[in-house]
């Protein structure tokens, strides 16, 4: 049946006809060959196809990262369905929207997340299957669900299915909703996207090596970078269940991995592990990273004996930077047609070495929306640059620089402090993990200052220590009037902290005042 294909489909076919025994796929103890790989993507999509699922349908997937995910994946792709990866972490309110705003007609996921998706079953207007991997004798009892099993009991043979109609897209993904619900984007640009290509000849990862990824399959980083990437470089994909500061780079070597994505907190926890003697006993020799610190890049790169390329990116648009000559702190230049930009509130460029919103545009304008929010995305484009709600700054040299979320600034005594300045100023104390700033209500109006932070193993601090580190490195308003210690900050599946967590709880019993502290003086 003569159909359009995407780039995933089409570099897999290619793969199982040329090198079928090959091994793409290592998980755990097991190995998975390029032919395995779609005799398993052909399984489940004849399975869902018998479940009456159709081109242009939506499919969600709620699974912690295993083959069976990228099967799934795979497989709506191959049909004309558009696949939706939810967040394991999502419950309620937020799990509900996920499901009822994509209208998914199916979701694929796991026994722990049954029971989250059955007591809300009512309030979902268009779930009509629940396929659920490892049924055992414990969840055989739930109603309205299909055994992940029976599906790959399918044949491994050509979907029968018309999918020449266009308008299905291959997958749908979702913001993670600081501001708001979360909002799914649509990528309406074509699979040839000279940036993205760019970035994966940056791993320098050829044929047959080895790529290794922690992070969830849900996030665009696992699933697009690494499991995409590692399919359009002919390369294998290493794919550990969840992040282990301990075991990660036992992992690398076990897989012979030579290339592995982080993100950055992801960095400052493998630097908090123990010196080993064998540090740099493996064979990688690039790190893909979002968000390195810049006072500890050279730390990480001189340890274990890696190169790291910066690269920022984001679900909501295609626009990529890249840095791949080791400028420390540097997010890099953009990569293919994009322009980048700094501007102000007013949509005036700035001039380099001033901090605004960093936007980007293509030449051949929008190649994303949101799904079912016109407004937001006419919002989100407007004036014709797509606005990223990050702030930064260009050097004279066209290097773009990271200065945090815009909406996670804190307005103090009428000045905009921008919590990234504080975090970065407290990280690089030598008895401090990773900081978190916020604001909380100020009893005259606006913000106070509030941190939490997480010590080093095996140290200890003051509160007056820190504010007299703070004394000496940061203007007098953004200098915290509220410290906490805390044991860890919470974040999300992809390593990014909760900023408004840590605003509902703020100020405790336990929390260091410092302005009551000196007025008791």
């Amino acid at each position: 049946m003569s159909r359009p294909q995407g780039i995933v489909e089409i570099f897999l076919r290619q793969h199982a006809s040329q090198n079928p025994n090959d091994i793409w796929l290592l998980f755990e103890d097991q190995q998975f060959s390029w032919q395995v790989t779609v005799d398993n993507c052909f399984k489940v999509a004849n399975g869902l196809i018998d479940l009456g699922i159709k081109p242009k349908d939506h499919v969600a997937i709620m699974m912690t990262n295993r083959p069976e995910f990228l099967w799934s994946h795979f497989a709506c792709t191959f049909i004309g369905v558009t696949s939706v990866p939810i967040n394991t972490a999502q419950r309620s309110v937020t799990l509900q929207h996920y499901l009822n705003d994509s209208r998914a007609v199916a979701i694929i996921t796991e026994p722990d997340f049954l029971p989250y998706l059955l007591g809300m079953k009512s309030e979902l207007e268009f779930l009509k299957h629940i396929i659920v991997a490892d049924i055992t004798k414990d969840t055989d009892t739930f109603a309205g669900r299909v055994s992940f099993d029976k599906i790959m009991e399918f044949p491994a043979q050509e979907p029968q299915i018309d999918t020449s109609d266009p308008g299905s897209v291959s997958g749908l993904l979702y913001t993670s909703g600081t501001t708001g619900p979360p909002k799914g984007v649509v990528n309406q640009s074509s699979d040839s996207n000279t940036g993205a290509a760019a970035l994966l000849m940056a791993m320098g990862v050829k044929p047959g090596e080895t790529m290794y990824t922690a992070l969830p399959l849900f996030h665009g980083n696992a699933l697009l970078v690494s499991a995409l990437g590692s399919i359009v470089l002919s390369a294998r994909l290493a794919l550990a269940k969840k992040f282990s500061a301990s075991r990660f780079f036992d992992d690398l070597r076990k897989y012979d991995a030579v290339e592995f994505n982080v993100l950055g907190g992801m960095i400052s926890i493998l630097l908090k592990q123990p010196p080993r003697e064998n540090d740099r006993d493996h064979n990688v020799r690039t790190v893909l990273s979002a968000g390195c610190p810049s006072d500890r890049w050279q730390q990480f790169e001189e340890r274990f004996g890696v190169k790291i390329v910066e690269f920022y990116g984001m679900i909501d648009a295609p626009g990529l930077l890249l840095n791949d000559v080791g400028k420390v702190g540097s997010m890099g230049k953009p990569l293919g047609s994009y322009e980048f930009n700094v501007v102000d509130d007013s949509d005036n460029i700035l001039p380099p070495n001033t901090v605004g919103e960093l936007v980007f545009k293509s030449p051949s304008g929008p190649q994303t929306s949101y799904h079912n929010l016109p407004k937001e995305t006419e919002w989100a484009n407007r004036n014709g640059w797509f606005h990223t709600g990050d702030l930064a700054q260009m050097n004279e040299e066209g290097f773009f620089y990271y200065h945090g979320r815009k909406k996670e600034s804190i307005r103090r005594l009428g000045e905009n402090i921008s919590a990234w300045e504080i975090e970065t100023i407290l990280n690089q104390h030598d008895s401090i993990l990773e900081s978190a700033a916020f604001g909380v209500p100020s009893e005259l109006g606006e913000d106070e200052v509030m941190v939490c932070i997480v010590l080093q193993p095996d140290t200890t601090l003051e509160y007056k220590e820190v504010i007299e580190y703070c004394n000496n490195k940061m203007a007098k308003h953004a200098i915290p009037r509220y410290i906490e210690f805390v044991d860890e900050l919470p974040k999300t599946g992809t390593h990014r902290i909760q900023y408004q967590v840590l605003k509902e709880r703020g100020v405790q019993s336990t929390t260091f005042d410092f302005k009551n502290a000196v007025d008791k003086v």
